[in-house]
């Protein structure tokens, strides 16, 4: 898809929504009803690159040795030289558009080897370099403002998120409802997640921390609470105490104007 907007890749006109995102409006080549959003971030990028020059690196590498057996002699079989490399393929998928791979088999003479040459698409890999972290939004809405199209699109992520949150962070497998009151129940849990979600965002904005709850509660596994019992003679004092945060969590919840309990709490049995 992102060979028909190969143009609009390399012109510019684009239109920051976020730090390190950026957005342009494209027609659709083929359906005058529909919008496409071309995107592009620095950040995903050079997640893309890191992982393709990986699996390039790797690719490389294993097929290097493939031809060096070839060479030496200790593969001959051409059937069983092209299903390694297929698996090498297979496994470094990400990379394996990038290669041209060809196998001669040997002639009738005994000391003649099979030959595997090897060829590495620089056209191709350059195409890989410009277009990784760039990808396409798709709609027929009629939107013109690219940035308010890009922070529906967003929403509509964290909607799906928190319809994901009884499998991601609780852990929890799906739950097929029989019942429609069930149905309404999941839903309004699931509804609930992602009020808390956005208030927490919303929160966090205010306080001049960024909009990435995901971190801040990763940061708050570090808070542990813990119950103290003390037997006595007549009955058994609960007291619950929470752990010291360390010094960059302690700076992040002053910032919230949220301390933490430093004295334990009585707690009734």
């Amino acid at each position: 898809m992102l060979r028909k907007f190969e143009r609009e890749l390399l012109e510019s006109g684009w239109e920051e929504v976020e730090a390190g995102i950026e957005v342009k409006l494209c027609t659709s080549p083929d359906n005058a009803n529909e919008t496409f959003l071309l995107c592009r971030s620095a950040g995903r990028k050079e997640k893309d690159d890191a992982m393709v020059n990986r699996f390039l690196n790797r690719l490389e590498a294993e097929l290097g040795k493939l031809r060096e057996q070839a060479a030496q002699g200790t593969l001959r079989d051409r059937h069983k030289a092209e299903r390694r490399i297929g698996r090498l393929l297979e496994r470094n998928s990400r990379a394996a558009g990038l290669f041209d791979i060809t196998v001669d088999e040997p002639g009738e003479e005994k000391d003649k080897r099979l030959q595997i040459t090897i060829t590495k698409r620089e056209d191709r890999y350059e195409w890989v370099q410009r277009t990784n972290g760039n990808y396409i939004l798709r709609t027929n809405w009629t939107e013109k403002d690219p940035k308010v199209i890009w922070e529906k699109y967003i929403q509509l992520t964290q909607v799906e998120d928190a319809f994901r949150i009884s499998k991601s962070d609780l852990g929890i497998r799906p739950v097929f409802h029989q019942t429609q009151d069930r149905t309404q129940a999941h839903i309004l849990v699931c509804f609930l997640a992602l009020a808390m979600w956005r208030t927490l965002e919303q929160w966090m904005t205010v306080c001049g921390l960024g909009n990435a709850p995901h971190k801040l509660l990763e940061e708050m596994r570090e808070v542990k609470s813990l119950d103290v019992l003390l037997p006595t003679r007549d009955k058994t004092i609960r007291l619950r105490t929470v752990t010291t945060a360390p010094q960059a969590l302690k700076i992040l919840l002053q910032r919230l104007k949220f301390p933490l309990p430093n004295t334990p709490k009585f707690i009734k049995m």
